[in-house]
């Protein structure tokens, strides 16, 4: 597979990425046992016709008429880990559509603070609610890992929505779906009583993702945590010295275990009991 380097720039701030635009006359299919290196390690995705790993996203399971036209009018593109996909106050040029990778979502307070909303998967999109609306983008999105991702334009976007009714219904749905994630962030950050009670539910909420959990012979729920304590933090509105400080507080009560990048939840009935956390535990 050829690849073209290109320099790509945010209009709104100083900072730039070398990324690698996949042409798409240049594309091939990549089969299993290819040993061709890809960008950053990724296995890419040709097209949207061909896609390998069908997610319950936006636009995965569309009728091929309209596969066709969302490829025709998308632009691939890998970027390293850490690369800033769009930043938090931007005009909203369009829509990424993750193909491959992890990408977060977060937004920064005036001294410094941020606070992770959510993270998107491969087969979510981002920069929805800006494009849809003309307003500016309400979040930062930068790669947690190498991403493969498609951009699309905003006029060619809206342009396919009036094209394809069954598209608009699902982006009606995604947009619904946002509405309520946002509403239960506020009250999982405005209504727990302390850090650990915070630490606990937002552990607990990870055995309910399908795709980061699996049981060993024992059947406890081993979960595969990529993120940093500095990410935790970020998550539940603390702090990574108060992250790492409860970690070993529930390691110590023998409620969860930490292998690497594996999480053990030895007493799920035990983390549930910390929604009416001890005095004793900082807030």
């Amino acid at each position: 597979m050829e690849v073209q380097e290109a320099e790509w720039s945010l209009s709104d701030n100083q900072m730039a990425y070398r990324i690698r635009v996949i042409p798409k006359r240049k594309r091939r299919i990549m089969r299993s046992g290819n040993a061709m290196k890809t960008p950053y390690g990724l296995e890419i995705i040709e097209n949207c016709l061909t896609c390998p790993v069908k997610q319950d996203g936006l636009f995965c399971d569309l009728s091929p008429r309209a596969l066709e036209g969302l490829d025709a009018i998308s632009t691939s593109a890998t970027y390293p880990k850490g690369a800033i996909l769009f930043v938090e106050g931007q005009e909203a040029r369009g829509v990424f559509v993750i193909c491959n990778g992890k990408v977060k979502l977060s937004a920064s307070s005036a001294d410094g603070k941020s606070l992770i909303l959510r993270i998107a998967d491969a087969g979510e999109v981002v920069g929805l609610p800006g494009t849809i609306s003309g307003k500016p983008y309400e979040l930062t999105a930068e790669a947690l890992e190498p991403v493969q991702a498609s951009f699309i334009h905003r006029d060619a976007f809206l342009t396919f929505l009036q094209r394809h009714g069954e598209v608009a219904v699902r982006v009606a749905e995604v947009l619904s779906d946002i509405y309520y994630a946002t509403y239960q962030e506020v009250r999982y950050l405005g209504l727990s009583g302390s850090a650990v009670e915070k630490l606990a539910r937002f552990l607990l909420d990870l055995t309910t993702d399908n795709g980061k959990v699996s049981a060993g012979g024992d059947g406890v729920p081993r979960i595969s945590l990529t993120l940093t304590h500095e990410e935790i933090a970020q998550m539940i509105g603390s702090s990574r010295e108060t992250v790492t400080r409860l970690f070993g507080h529930l390691r110590r009560k023998h409620l969860v275990e930490v292998h690497g990048s594996t999480l053990i939840i030895t007493n799920k009935a035990g983390l549930e009991q910390i929604f009416q956390p001890s005095p004793s535990i900082d807030r």
